[in-house]
């Protein structure tokens, strides 16, 4: 019996497949960036940063 080496397999992805892959989730990522955050969750997210007992102070720019 022989013993012969198999050649080593390259893994991974070649520079183009790895580009497209790139760009298609920065486009996926803008999309959910621009979609912004929920009033809802603005608002329980400034609850949560403000101190306990102090009322959220309202940072939209309306009075």
């Amino acid at each position: 019996m022989t013993d012969m080496k198999k050649p080593a397999r390259q893994g991974g992805l070649n520079a183009e497949i790895q580009s497209r892959i790139g760009h298609q989730l920065r486009a996926m990522y803008d999309e959910v960036v621009r979609q912004g955050v929920p009033d809802r969750f603005a608002e329980l997210i400034r609850k949560l940063d403000s101190p306990e007992g102090a009322p959220a102070v309202n940072n939209d720019g309306r009075d």
